[in-house]
């Protein structure tokens, strides 16, 4: 199951979708996301403002029990490993260091959607500059009320 999620959200974001700026673009620009997607990518920024805010419990209500997730060659299966394991240091970090969002993708279909984001992320943090760019994928489903996050993929790398 987890492989085969990981090959769907594969799929779908090598399939082609139009990129935009963010959310903190234009109004007209952000009419690039494909509107069937905008919900899940409400989702997507709450969960990234709760980490943000330090809001743990708010980021965790926003996955799925069995989301999975792949960070820099790491691999968590389930909100709880996630929670006990790299929530609170992403939330600390999230804090510290301010990301921007360059380009954003996504689609939605049925009960799944996919988010795919860009951006870059500057700042302090352990004493440490950080100037990274980053990429983010992450694949939703409809659950009972609403999206809930079932696949994350974070990677990054030294800005150019």
């Amino acid at each position: 199951m987890r492989i085969a999620l990981a090959a769907i959200a594969f799929a779908l974001v090598t399939s082609g979708s139009n990129a935009h700026p963010s959310h903190q673009a234009s109004a007209a620009s952000a009419n690039a996301l494909a509107s069937s997607a905008r919900p899940a990518a409400q989702v997507v920024d709450r969960f990234h403002e709760a980490l943000r805010r330090g809001d743990t419990q708010t980021a965790q209500s926003l996955l799925a029990n069995g989301a999975l997730i792949f960070e820099e060659g790491s691999v968590e299966s389930g909100k709880a490993e996630y929670a006990a394991h790299h929530l609170g240091v992403d939330a600390a970090f999230s804090k510290a260091v301010p990301a921007t969002v360059a380009r954003r993708a996504g689609e939605a279909s049925g009960n799944t959607a996919w988010i795919a984001t860009e951006g870059r992320v500057t700042g302090i943090y352990g004493g440490k500059a950080i100037d990274r760019v980053t990429t983010e994928t992450m694949v939703l489903r409809r659950l009972g009320t609403g999206w809930k996050i079932v696949h994350i993929h974070w990677s990054s790398g030294a800005r150019p």
